[in-house]
């Protein structure tokens, strides 16, 4: 009865706090450019969770947690992008799930447990509503009856007509009544700001509250070994994977000699054949194929198999993994001559980081077996490798990447790519712009009709940041050496350049 009653106290205390925090989340957010109030906003309510968590663990374990979240949450003082928040909603789950005592102690459970917490975040208030209402009628007096609410209804009435009488009747409250716009008022009250407050509300409700759902335990009414033989014993048998591991080494060899001819030899391709054309007809299936072949190995080198223990197929498994890693290395230097002719994308960098994912992954799945690790082992580092990755991208000014090596191939400064994209240039955004400025500082891009224009469409870029650095909420790190940058480095547009160039 105590522990429902304090459930029950608990609820209207961290709705209150959920209302702040959406409260605060207005200031910081609504309306207003990204930047280092998201930052703010996720600090805020990390204390909030401290604040409504009794963590047993002691200060120093609260200390180190506190410590974890703080590293998953420097990327938002960076910049904040879709990684950025993705990597700091993650980091705030495991804080939640850590506060509240709910999280495990391996790798793999606690992925799952925050990849399943965040897909029901949704509905957790909808939850402890439901919860919170069947505790107070099982406890008594912590309804609120219908009765209560129609006593307020008559006097909220005729206050309202009192209070218009004497407006009426008292030209000083008449006077009041007036500087009070009530259209005003009505106009204040935005959908779109509703459902702000609703959604944070909903989001930081569950991060205040973390609940998991108790998965069903597996039955155990079916037999642990078999004595009969399938066709799945037949067809994924241990001679069908022998002569399987055979014949796909003996494809990707021929596979790996003509990626060693043509992109490492130096071998003419045929005739009609173009370094572009093969390069990108290869990258991306090179890559299905790796995928395809890891998918495999995992199916046929199950832990405690008799495959898994046969020498002859694990050597053969070491030499198909390494086919594939080098398969991975070709698509990359596939996709390398690509970009250099047809200039570098987002896309295309995020292409490049996948195919070291994959080749990273390969490799591991070779470390599994020769160290016979587990199936988990595989898949938490697998999870440490992309997270780490995802995570030092956050700090990696990709626009000015991109933007610095299609100026430095291109045709204008005597490179072998295309000419400049100017409108792509442009849709990287501000971040390119320092990148692109100095090799208008430098001269070397001082030719042609797109020089003028690239030059005034920067210039907008510059004029639309300073616009949105003016208010607090939009500061962030990168943004703060943009702008030490550009007072250091003054951006003028074209026509005044050619105005100081004519005198």
């Amino acid at each position: 009865m105590i522990s429902t009653r304090a459930r029950q106290s608990s609820f209207p205390s961290r709705l209150g706090i959920a209302l702040v925090l959406a409260l605060s989340a207005d200031f910081l957010l609504f309306d207003q450019t990204p930047g280092i109030s998201v930052f703010i906003f996720a600090a805020l309510l990390a204390a909030a969770i401290i604040l409504v968590h009794r963590f047993p663990g002691g200060q120093k374990a609260l200390l180190a947690k506190c410590v974890a979240l703080l590293i998953g949450l420097v990327p938002l003082i960076e910049n904040v992008s879709e990684l950025s928040i993705s990597i700091a909603l993650l980091s705030l789950a495991a804080f939640a799930l850590a506060m509240a005592g709910r999280l495990r102690a391996r790798l793999l459970p606690i992925v799952e447990q925050i990849f399943g917490f965040l897909l029901v975040t949704p509905i957790h208030l909808g939850w402890d509503l439901r919860r919170w209402r069947l505790a107070a009628r099982r406890v008594g007096g912590g309804t609120v009856k219908l009765v209560s609410l129609i006593v307020w209804l008559m006097p909220l009435i005729l206050s309202a007509v009192f209070i218009a009488l004497f407006g009426v009747a008292n030209p000083v409250i008449e006077h009041w009544l007036s500087l009070i716009d009530f259209w005003a008022l009505l106009n204040r009250i935005e959908i779109a700001r509703i459902l702000f407050w609703i959604v944070v509300i909903v989001v930081t409700w569950a991060f205040l509250r973390p609940r998991l759902r108790r998965r069903a335990r597996r039955s155990t009414w079916l037999p642990v070994s078999r004595q009969t033989t399938t066709i799945e014993d037949i067809v994924f048998g241990k001679a069908a994977i022998l002569r399987a591991l055979i014949l796909f080494n003996a494809i990707f060899a021929i596979q790996t000699l003509l990626d060693g001819a043509y992109l490492w030899g130096g071998v003419a391709l045929p005739a009609g054949v173009t370094y572009a054309s093969y390069a990108h007809s290869g990258a991306y299936p090179l890559i299905a194929t790796a995928l395809l072949a890891a998918l495999f190995v995992l199916i046929a080198m199950r832990p405690g198999s008799a495959t898994s223990a046969d020498g002859r197929i694990r050597m053969l498994v070491y030499a198909w993994i390494a086919q594939n890693v080098v398969l991975v290395i070709s698509s990359i230097l596939r996709l390398d001559l690509y970009v250099s002719i047809y200039s570098l994308t987002y896309w295309r960098v995020s292409a490049f980081i996948w195919m070291a994912l994959v080749a990273t992954g390969l490799m591991l799945i070779m470390a599994r077996i020769a160290f016979e690790k587990s199936s988990e082992w595989l898949c938490s580092a697998n999870f440490l490798t992309l997270f780490a990755t995802l995570y030092l991208c956050c700090f990696v000014n990709f626009g000015a990447l991109i933007a610095s090596y299609n100026i430095q191939h291109s045709r204008e400064l005597g490179g072998e790519g295309q000419q400049l994209d100017i409108y792509y240039l442009r849709s990287l955004g501000r971040e390119a712009v320092p990148s692109i400025d100095r090799v208008f500082a430098e001269g070397r891009l001082t030719t042609g009709n797109s020089s003028p224009i690239l030059r005034q469409q920067l210039y907008e870029l510059v004029m639309r940041y300073d616009e949105s650095n003016a208010n607090w909420r939009g500061w962030t790190f990168r943004n703060w050496r943009l702008s030490r940058y550009l007072e250091r480095n003054p951006f003028a547009p074209a026509t005044q350049d050619a105005a100081s160039n004519e005198r």
